[in-house]
């Protein structure tokens, strides 16, 4: 899944261990913009007819078997020593950056996990897929929280499993939601690996070393859950599949954009521009989901950044109107004008006629 970007933490560096004897990190506070843990109908998924496109499934689930990226994740000798020449505002950043990938592969690890447990009598393809999904998730995750380790911290994942709270989203939701996650996450990866590959003095960690190879996993799981949506042809075609797939790219849109600026100091440190960044990775994406979404956004409207950009400053106030130790009902009352603000600006893009994909790049249909 995609590594979503740091999220502001004031914990983000207490009880600092070392390398060898990291210590445990709290968890960040759920908010709107940090990774959720989701759960489904697994009777509903094991129950699912592959048939109308299961040579695909096969194919996609005989690239899982090959893994690729079995002997890629193995750390080498840059990493000795490399967390000790970050300043420490981008160590403070990149911790946060790592923490919340963690968070997301994990995230990943425990949903495809558990579906491949609980369908595989009745669904063997589909758990199998699953598995294997879960097998890369859990490796991502692990090399993220072992990076962690280098600066002193690591996640407890038990923790979290067992404490996190799960959202429930029905199994289309899930297609659309993990679809876009791994395809946003190849583009989000692939295009930090190609910007460090011609700048070189940018690197800040030899984390990045590995984006190009790992992004090829979230491609394939992308490319599973396109293969899939074809076998449940209602995902995908109708008025109701057109507006929950303009709902969720919208949603992972605005909150990657939203999260992106407001944590801008980690692409600084890159060397990277968070907003053109973002803009590159929105429109790679919007044009792949034509592939197998109905519709996609018309993100090259002369307004749909100018309402992000509302939803940035808004984002802004809100973050300032929770802080300092007002009564949490003043603190409410201080908020509802930008939550009121985001939801008409949501609004308006979400009203802003889409493009269908037929019309949008009829050469990848």
């Amino acid at each position: 899944m995609v590594p979503p970007t740091a999220v502001a933490s004031s914990d983000a560096a207490t009880a600092i261990g070392t390398p060898n004897a990291p210590a445990t990190k709290d968890p960040v506070k759920d908010t709107i913009l940090t990774p959720r843990f989701y759960t489904t109908d697994f009777e509903a998924m094991a129950a699912m007819d592959l048939s109308p496109n299961a040579d695909e499934l096969e194919a996609i689930c005989e690239e899982f078997r090959k893994d690729y990226n079995r002997h890629h994740f193995v750390r080498n000798e840059e990493f000795e020593g490399a967390a000790d020449k970050l300043d420490p505002e981008t160590r403070k950043v990149f911790v946060e950056f790592l923490e919340q990938s963690c968070t997301s592969e994990f995230s990943g690890f425990l949903l495809y996990k558990e579906l491949s447990r609980r369908i595989k009598e009745r669904n063997p393809l589909l758990a199998e897929c699953f598995a294997h999904m879960a097998r890369d998730e859990a490796r991502h995750a692990g090399f993220l929280n072992k990076s962690m380790s280098d600066f002193g911290l690591q996640l407890d994942l038990g923790f979290l499993t067992a404490n996190k709270a799960y959202t429930y989203f029905k199994p289309e939701y899930i297609f659309y939601a993990t679809y876009l996650s791994e395809k946003i996450g190849y583009w989000r990866y692939i295009a930090i690996f190609r910007h460090l590959e011609k700048n070189p003095d940018s690197k800040i960690f030899p984390i990045f070393n590995f984006f190009e190879n790992w992004c090829q996993d979230e491609n394939r799981h992308g490319d599973f859950f396109d293969a899939l949506m074809k076998a449940q042809p209602k995902s995908v075609t109708g008025l109701r599949a057109r507006l929950w797939c303009r709902f969720f790219l919208l949603a992972v849109f605005a909150t990657m954009y939203v999260r992106d600026v407001a944590r801008k100091e980690f692409y600084e440190a890159l060397g990277l521009d968070a907003r053109e960044y973002d803009k590159y990775v929105i429109a790679k994406t919007n044009e792949t989901t034509a592939r197998v979404f109905p519709v996609v956004l018309n993100v090259d409207h002369p307004k749909f950044y100018t309402r992000l950009e509302r939803l940035v400053r808004n984002n802004d106030k809100l973050s300032a109107a929770d802080e300092g130790n007002a009564p949490a009902p003043l603190k409410v009352l201080r908020k509802l004008p930008y939550w009121v603000a985001n939801g008409a600006e949501m609004a308006k893009l979400f009203f802003t006629n889409p493009i269908r994909s037929e019309n949008y790049q009829p050469a990848v249909r």
